[in-house]
């Protein structure tokens, strides 16, 4: 998630915790809500140790509590000299809790999307990702601008009660959000079990899935299908399936749309990194030189177009010319 919606969240939490007569508390919980990435700091010595890579250790309950420690020595004496000597007073206890609380959240918010991260590291090397949410949500992102508008435009201007009621406000959003996106991911579980998918592929309408899976059919063969779940209306449809060859070294004989879907799959995960890191599909249309296949990520997706790659493949000779694109997958071979 963004640095801007990590402080949004802790200083919500923080006011939960403290109120407005907490402040340097609330401005705490706020300034650990960004703390976890500062492990990118960390980057020349993430090849030697990679607990120290980019949402390693840091993202980890130890690790929170380790900065939070040491936030407790720091972080007030910061916020003296940041906002005066107000802020650098009070007790150490509840400036622990307030950055323990501030780097958890952190660490629940990366957590909601397929990213994973350690929570338990280093005692477990098992990553934690929910899958309740994407990465780069639109409305998540809105929210977090409006509710930053709205805290910046009450400052100087709105009385004091106005400014508490508009946290706590905007808390209640947070955790309805939270209450939502966790509690539909939990019910989803059931259909994709029914359905022997492998994966949920988390919309912008919270009550909206992708259910995808992967597999092996045959030797250097994988399909890959996906279907819709609608949570509201309880239904499940299917998107379709496709196959792709892993490997494009073979003379393939490309005769009809799902053979030139299976000759490019190869060619378009070399030309692509977030192909190979997301779940994947695909769509073909003939073309007076042969077929146009489109294989687009099923998760970076926004205002109706996918990322993905464009494969051009020539039914005589085999040739395939690949190019990255965005594209439409609904309006792509009408």
């Amino acid at each position: 998630m963004d640095p801007f919606s990590h402080f949004l969240l802790g200083y919500l939490l923080g006011f939960g915790l403290w109120g407005p007569n907490g402040l340097q508390y609330v401005v705490a919980a706020a300034v650990a809500g960004g703390l976890p990435d500062a492990d990118v700091a960390l980057f020349p010595l993430a090849r030697r140790f990679p607990l120290l890579r980019h949402r390693g250790i840091s993202h980890s309950i130890l690790g929170v509590t380790i900065l939070a420690g040491v936030g407790t020595i720091v972080v007030p004496w910061a916020l003296g000299l940041a906002f005066g000597t107000a802020f650098a007073t009070g007790a150490p206890w509840a400036y622990f809790l307030s950055l323990e609380v501030g780097g958890l959240s952190h660490v629940l918010l990366d957590a909601m999307d397929h990213w994973s991260v350690p929570i338990f590291a280093p005692f477990l090397d098992r990553e934690y990702g929910f899958d309740a949410d994407r990465i780069a949500n639109f409305g998540a992102m809105s929210f977090t601008v409006v509710a930053y508008a709205s805290m910046l435009y009450e400052r100087g201007r709105a009385p004091l009660w106005m400014w508490e009621l508009t946290a706590w406000i905007l808390l209640a959003a947070v955790v309805a959000f939270f209450a939502i996106r966790l509690g539909t991911r939990w019910w989803v579980e059931g259909p994709r079990k029914r359905g022997h998918y492998t994966s949920v592929i988390p919309q912008v309408n919270p009550f909206a899935f992708l259910l995808y899976t992967e597999e092996s059919i045959a030797p250097g063969l994988l399909e890959m299908r996906f279907a819709r779940y609608d949570l509201l209306r309880g239904r499940l449809h299917s998107g379709g399936s496709v196959q792709g060859h892993v490997d494009d070294s073979v003379e393939r004989h490309v005769q009809s749309a799902t053979d030139a879907i299976g000759a490019s799959y190869a060619a378009a995960l070399k030309k692509s990194w977030f192909l190979n890191e997301t779940n994947r599909f695909a769509k073909a249309r003939r073309t007076e030189n042969g077929f146009e296949v489109f294989w687009y990520s099923l998760e970076l997706t926004f205002w109706g177009r996918a990322a993905g790659v464009l494969a051009s493949v020539e039914p005589l000779s085999g040739n395939i010319t690949v190019r990255t694109a965005w594209r439409n997958p609904n309006r792509f071979g009408r």
